[in-house]
């Protein structure tokens, strides 16, 4: 199964990127949110970015000029209609997923898939929203998704074989190497490992032990690691952060996933990372 139209539900960083991602590989992609406003902010970043990739000698004009004639940006789910998948990326609240899920079933063709880009919700509870549970499955692409080769692919208790296949053959037609995750379990592989990695250096920061810059510079050179833990979790934002190493707290029962009083004590003053300008590290306007 080739997919050629692919619509994102959820306009921010990952939304936007999943969708810049497929018009980079041929396919006609559509950003949508709850407004077109938000939707036009997606592309127009979308575009500022392929602009400086030309500026760079990265791509040419035409080029970006051909990855933007296949995004389109809505401010509803009505694209969902003429999908033939939908990547839902919006905030990590499973009531709002619900809901987009509820809504995409009553809009999207029977044979639509309907892929979740969470990192720690129940994909079968999402699946319940739907009369199509074999269909819906987790696609976790990572940040940013125009880079990063890996896709975790998870199953819900219904979702069939059938989808497994064809949302791995999606990754690799996206250019992807996709892992597929046996069973459904909360936050997959990845994040599973990562949230304990990232929490833990915000426990020694929040102890006084190191400074962030520190801390990061010891994972780089002591793990090679290609960015530090913290330096991450601005990238990521702090708010995304804290509400896996909650969820994850509650539904595996680990105290390993408590964070810190000074994520809450950041996330307070806005300091969310890159997005809002400052987070571990000041990045200015």
């Amino acid at each position: 199964m080739s997919i050629q139209k692919v619509v994102v539900v959820g306009a921010g960083t990952m939304g936007a990127g999943i969708a810049q991602l497929c018009a980079q590989q041929g396919l006609q992609a559509t950003i949508t949110d709850i407004s077109q406003e938000l939707s036009d902010k997606a592309r127009s970043r979308i575009e500022a970015g392929l602009t400086g990739r030309v500026e760079k000698g990265k791509i040419s004009e035409s080029e970006k000029n051909d990855i933007l004639s296949r995004i389109t940006a809505a401010g509803d789910l009505s694209p969902a209609a003429d999908a033939q998948i939908v990547i839902e990326s919006v905030i990590e609240n499973l009531d709002i997923k619900k809901s987009v899920f509820a809504k995409l079933d009553e809009l999207a063709p029977a044979e639509t898939l309907l892929a979740t880009n969470t990192t720690s919700l129940s994909i079968s509870a999402m699946a319940e929203a739907t009369r199509r549970p074999d269909k819906v499955v987790q696609m976790h692409f990572f940040n940013p998704p125009v880079i990063m080769k890996l896709v975790e692919i998870m199953p819900g208790r219904k979702t069939s074989p059938a989808t497994l296949e064809i949302a791995a053959s999606f990754a690799r037609q996206l250019g992807k190497d996709p892992v597929i995750c046996k069973n459904e379990a909360p936050a997959g592989i990845v994040s599973r490992i990562l949230g304990q990695l990232l929490n833990e250096a915000t426990w020694l920061v929040d102890g006084g032990i190191a400074d962030p810059e520190d801390v990061d510079k010891a994972m780089k050179l002591g793990a090679n690691h290609p960015m530090g833990p913290l330096q991450l979790i601005d990238m990521i934002g702090l708010d995304i952060h804290r509400a896996k190493m909650q969820t994850l707290k509650k539904e595996l029962n680990d105290p390993r996933y408590a964070h810190p009083r000074l994520i809450d004590e950041m996330i307070d003053k806005g300091q969310l990372g890159r997005k809002t300008g400052k987070g571990f590290y000041d990045y200015g306007d």
